[in-house]
């Protein structure tokens, strides 16, 4: 019986998107623990996967929630597990591996950088060759909320840059990968998001729609892509 994936939230509304939708689409098991509703992050031998979604926390935060994330996350590196962080997800990740969670140049929110222009994501070289990005263009459109950042060890490879806060996606080991950006909105999610999120907040709600309505059905297609390319590096 092939193991199952298991699905990391670390706020109740970060949810797993367009990621559960794969998922469902292709009969894969999955079991999902929300931290932020006290769950525990449980054992991860039995996993043939594990994803960490994203969350307010810093890495960097002394609470017991944090510190047994690092553990279970350290413990999943160890086991050589394939591993997915998105925003907070990569960020524990980075910490959990020996590098270091700081605060970001830019606080970058929404879909639109400070020049005006969409966000963006431009793979290095080695970002360029990863399967992770198999079939996808080298530069993408993004939506961005965070206020930290990761400087990397070098053991780490670099596979995607942004023009503000350069380290957008990591790559620790073979198979351990870490998303600074978010490619897992739904919708139905972006909306839940918009209406609660104090950040989203103050940029206004038609700026926003407007922002994803523009760039929904490359966002939308380049995240399906990657995500399944996670899952078969991930052996499903």
């Amino acid at each position: 019986m092939k193991k199952e994936i298991l699905i990391v939230k670390n706020m109740t509304r970060e949810d797993q998107g367009l990621l559960e939708e794969l998922l469902k689409d292709r009969g894969i098991g999955y079991t999902v623990v929300d931290l932020d509703q006290g769950q525990k992050f449980p054992p991860v031998e039995n996993y043939g996967a594990v994803v960490v979604l994203g969350g307010p926390d810093s890495a960097n935060d002394e609470s017991e929630k944090m510190k047994s994330e690092l553990v279970r996350i350290s413990e999943v590196l160890s086991a050589k597990i394939p591993y997915l962080g998105i925003c907070l997800g990569l960020q524990a990740l980075v910490k959990a591996s020996g590098g270091k969670v700081v605060k970001s140049p830019v606080k970058e929110v929404g879909f639109i950088g400070p020049d005006g222009s969409n966000f963006k994501v431009e793979l290095t070289e080695d970002g360029k060759q990863d399967p992770l990005f198999e079939g996808l263009d080298h530069t993408f459109n993004v939506f961005q909320l965070h206020g930290e950042t990761v400087e990397l060890t070098d053991s780490m490879a670099l596979l995607g840059t942004g023009k503000f806060c350069r380290n957008q996606v990591v790559r620790v080991g073979s198979n351990a990968y870490g998303i600074q950006c978010h490619f897992e909105l739904t919708p139905e999610m972006f909306e839940i998001w918009i209406n609660e999120d104090s950040d989203l907040l103050e940029l206004g709600k038609e700026q926003l729609r407007a922002g994803f309505a523009a760039i929904q059905e490359e966002y939308t297609s380049v995240g399906r892509k990657l995500l399944a390319n996670f899952l078969r590096i991930a052996g499903f």
